[in-house]
């Protein structure tokens, strides 16, 4: 490659890979030396918002790797926030998505690794992204125009079409005012679907769409670390994933799921809204 080329997308995917199983392990051995006594370092939006020392460590950990081995990229980070580069690529990073699991001890939570050009989540491309499911081993990635997989397994979306046989996931805010908001949809949407998951890591559930185990999801309030790498796995895995009106996905809303669902449940989703006087379509999952 030559000096300061832009690295091909599966060079990039393999490299993505190692760092989130690399810091997944982390995660394990942590959870296993802590027992049940995982420290809580502080919170954000609320006090249910909680960090571990464990976000913290792993976030260090991803750092340093890139550091080593990308040093001219720039990073945004859920617990440290953006540090500027200068190669025109951006490591997005959420060290430890599903922190409620983990500090309660349930196996639902993950280390999400994206590569992007461009530093604006706007406008970006994801070039690359792996997904370490740590509590179970397993790694989903995917690379612009190269597929995506589990483990070397190829991935699809669900054949889905209609709501009535659709498998939801969605995920809630910490904010008591939004949750009631979201709890008025969901009664609105229960009836329209076959039924609704919540396993509180919107990396693995997305992940779960682009295997075909889900076959959509929903979500208000992600923001970019949460589902960058994701969302090209259910993208190359053949999904579509939108923000509101059928746009980039945001923190306002991220709808994910196979072609033939997706534009169906969006129009559920603003239905839904009317009929509940909720703020957006996208009010159901943050």
């Amino acid at each position: 490659m030559p000096d300061g080329a832009e690295p091909a997308p599966e060079e990039l995917r393999a490299l993505a890979r190692e760092l989130a199983r690399r810091t997944g392990h982390l995660l394990t051995e942590h959870r296993r030396a802590v027992a049940d006594d995982v420290t809580v370092a502080r919170t954000k939006s609320s006090g249910t918002d909680v960090v571990t020392a464990a976000d913290e460590a792993a976030e260090r950990l991803l750092r340093d790797l890139l550091a080593e081995h990308r040093p001219d990229d720039g990073v945004l980070g859920e617990e440290e926030g953006v540090t500027a580069g200068t190669s025109g690529l951006t490591w997005v990073l959420d060290p430890l998505d599903g922190t409620v699991n983990y500090l309660y001890g349930l196996p639902a939570y993950a280390v999400s690794v994206a590569v992007a050009r461009g530093d604006d989540p706007a406008s970006w491309t994801v070039l690359a992204g792996a997904v370490h499911d740590a509590a179970h081993g397993g790694t989903f990635s995917a690379a612009l125009g190269g597929g995506a997989d589990l483990d070397g397994q190829p991935l699809r979306v669900s054949g889905c079409t209609r709501l009535e046989q659709c498998l939801l996931s969605t995920g809630f805010s910490y904010r008591s005012e939004v949750r009631a908001e979201q709890g008025a949809l969901l009664a609105h949407l229960l009836p329209r679907v076959r039924d609704v998951r919540r396993g509180g890591s919107a990396a693995l559930d997305l992940c779960a769409v682009a295997a075909g185990r889900l076959d959509a999801h929903m979500e208000r309030g992600l923001n970019p670390w949460d589902h960058a790498a994701a969302g090209l796995v259910v993208t190359e895995a053949g999904g579509l994933v939108h923000g509101p009106d059928g746009g980039p996905a945001s923190d306002a809303l991220v709808v994910a799921g196979s072609p033939g669902v997706v534009p169906a449940l969006e129009r559920l989703l603003a239905e839904a809204a009317a009929a509940t006087g909720a703020r957006a379509a996208g009010s159901v999952g943050a």
